[in-house]
């Protein structure tokens, strides 16, 4: 059974999304949805321990598809359509998956809906797009697991009680979502780039799909600036995957990165991409938004040749602004980080201990870890152990919480 499992939830976390995608899109309902597809992962754990289908993903959508329509017939409401969906099933059980790309971002679009505010919309992209857990979700947006269970289930019933249909919206209603949509698909990324949780350093699945609806996203909306932005930043942070850990998913810091393994033609195509970005920005005459201001930064790291070599002046100044349109705790941090290299560790520790005085990351391993870094580098060792083990102990992520123990451990 332990072997199956570990099938299933493999195939769940790739496939996953793109189920409930389809299925929603049969039934119009997103909360069905998610319930038949989990109901077909449950089945599956049973059926599965005499072999595993030949395409697993065909037979979970199948599955959840007819639960879907057994729910109908169980309401007595079989209208024509339904009945047409059920026979039409019934003789192509074996259709092949073939996973639509516009089904993925229909979810997306219906979860960023206007009707919900945006905590509900990003638990809920999180949940049903990305496969994340509800502890994933508190962990990435530094909140309770009841509080995203909450926000999930209000956004499923605001959803069905305002009989929200699952497709994209017309062209003159992108832009009330755009922003949301920008949202979750970058917070998609970022457990891609830095999982909150697991033996993994990175999850490069998640990182493309993200890029992915970026690259779709932007198709929709080719003369906005952010879209193009976000898409350059994750282009840029995409191609450092292959040297951000080691070969048993082990997490590398930058600082000890083999630059040789970034991916060059993506980071070309990355630096393109936010030349469309500014440019659409210069046509609009408005300034960098938050996404491409980040990709200006990533943009830094990449070009440099090494850490003491990079322009953290410049870093420091892009993180300037940042703050300034786009303000939040990590934002900050990194700015300490970069103020670190700057200018010195004393004058970015000054920084950090505000950040930790505001309680704004209480309870996340980011602050303690910089923290640590700065301590150990005015050589203030003790004090560095100490920060290290208490980062340590908040990091969820098997691969971060091992770096920062080898690390308390080297100053010891």
């Amino acid at each position: 059974m332990t072997d199956v499992r570990r099938t299933v939830e493999a195939v769940w976390r790739i496939e996953g999304p793109r189920i409930v995608a389809s299925v929603a899109k049969m039934t119009g309902d997103l909360g069905l949805a998610e319930d038949v597809a989990q109901d077909a992962v449950i089945e599956a754990l049973h059926a599965w321990g005499d072999g595993v289908p030949s395409n697993p993903g065909a037979w979970l959508t199948t599955v959840a598809k007819r639960r879907a329509i057994d729910m109908w017939r169980r309401r007595a409401a079989l209208d024509d359509r339904h009945r047409a969906i059920a026979h039409t099933l019934e003789e192509a059980a074996d259709v092949a998956w073939e996973p639509i790309d516009d089904d993925v971002l229909r979810l997306v679009f219906t979860a960023c809906h206007p009707t919900l505010s945006r905590e509900s919309q990003v638990a809920l992209t999180l949940r049903v797009v990305a496969g994340l857990s509800a502890e994933e979700i508190a962990r990435m947006l530094l909140t309770s697991i009841p509080t995203v269970q909450a926000r999930i289930t209000r956004a499923k019933k605001s959803l069905a009680a305002a009989h929200v249909p699952f497709e994209t919206p017309e062209p003159g209603e992108w832009k009330a979502r755009l922003a949301g949509v920008l949202g979750v698909v970058y917070l998609v990324f970022t457990e891609g780039y830095a999982a909150t949780s697991g033996a993994r350093w990175v999850r490069p699945d998640l990182a493309d799909e993200a890029i992915r609806l970026g690259r779709v996203v932007t198709g929709l909306l080719p003369r906005e600036p952010e879209p193009l932005g976000l898409l350059a930043l994750m282009e840029f942070q995409r191609a450092r995957f292959a040297a951000r850990e080691t070969a048993d998913g082990g997490a590398v810091l930058l600082a000890d990165q083999d630059r040789a393994r970034w991916d060059r033609g993506q980071i070309l195509r990355a630096a393109a991409t936010l030349e469309r970005a500014d440019a659409a920005a210069s046509a609009r005459r408005v300034g960098r938004g938050p996404y491409a201001l980040q990709a200006a930064i990533a943009q830094r790291h990449a070009l440099a040749p090494s850490v003491d070599e990079t322009d953290w002046a410049r870093i420091v100044d892009l993180y300037d602004v940042l703050a300034r349109i786009a303000p939040s705790p990590v934002v900050e941090l990194n700015r300490a980080a970069a103020v670190s290299m700057a200018s010195g560790p004393a004058e970015a520790l000054r920084l950090v201990d505000d950040l930790e005085r505001s309680g704004a990351l209480r309870g996340s391993h980011l602050v303690p870890s910089v923290r640590g870094e700065l301590l150990a580098q005015l050589g203030r060792r003790d004090e560095a152990i100490s920060e290290l083990r208490v980062a340590a102990s908040l990091a969820s992520n098997d691969a971060q919480r091992t770096l920062l123990e080898r690390k308390a451990d080297a100053l010891r």
